[in-house]
């Protein structure tokens, strides 16, 4: 909560839907507030935000029951698919929160610096294992008395190689740097989806060789070539 979530998702907006299409759900336990933020802002058209209101701990709604915001996605994909991006965004904040991979390809956990430089080595399911963490809002840093270079330090080992991103969206409100990590994964999908198609039609080509099934399981396939990027915070 107040890691700059949805500031993030309105930036990767603005930045990628130039270029891909996009859309967006949000998680709120009462309100559609953050939904309202993006729609306000006019980073996609309103029909793409989609909000969810959970209810209950924002957290269960995309790491046990998921269904809503599987309806969520399922709806938009239905009126406005077939997408390139879908970015699901957490409500609440805690450091447990961990996004089901029935829900999102990917994860991108949000901290900001003014919890402390000692927040990172807390550790949890987000800071470690998601697939990017970014630390922002550091131009507060030397207002909290938080040091970067701390975090830096033990985001790095605890995350064992994992990437870690440092962001201001004072000083660089496109998010740059986290929308080409983003842009570079919907990159390599694009990759693999043309590369899945070549099999294919190789395969239905075989003599005596009816062809195998494509893979509808693996990650990033399972809804025609669309992204989920889901974000988290402490």
């Amino acid at each position: 909560m107040g890691s700059g979530k949805t500031a993030l998702v309105a930036a990767l907006c603005r930045e990628l839907a130039v270029t891909a299409a996009m859309g967006v759900v949000t998680n709120d336990i009462y309100t559609t507030e953050d939904a309202d933020f993006l729609r306000t802002a006019g980073v996609l058209d309103p029909r793409r935000i989609v909000a969810v209101q959970t209810g209950c701990c924002p957290h269960t709604a995309i790491r046990d029951d998921i269904a809503a915001n599987l309806d969520a996605v399922e709806d938009l994909e239905a009126e406005f698919g077939p997408l390139d991006l879908l970015l699901v965004e957490s409500g609440g904040d805690n450091l447990t929160a961990t996004f089901s991979r029935g829900l999102a390809d990917l994860q991108i956990f949000v901290l900001d610096v003014s919890g402390g430089d000692k927040v990172p080595r807390k550790g949890g399911p987000g800071v470690t294992a998601s697939d990017l963490l970014v630390i922002n809002k550091i131009d507060l840093a030397a207002h909290v008395g938080a040091s970067l270079a701390v975090m830096d330090s033990d985001a790095a080992a605890i995350r064992q190689g994992r990437p870690v991103m440092f962001c201001s969206l004072r000083e660089d409100p496109r998010a740059s740097e986290v929308a080409a990590w983003v842009r570079e994964k919907l990159r390599r999908w694009a990759g693999d989806d043309a590369a899945r198609d070549v099999g294919a039609t190789a395969d239905a080509g075989a003599p005596g060789d009816a062809g195998a099934p494509g893979d509808a399981g693996t990650a990033g396939d399972a809804g025609g070539g669309r992204s989920q990027e889901g974000s988290a915070t402490e």
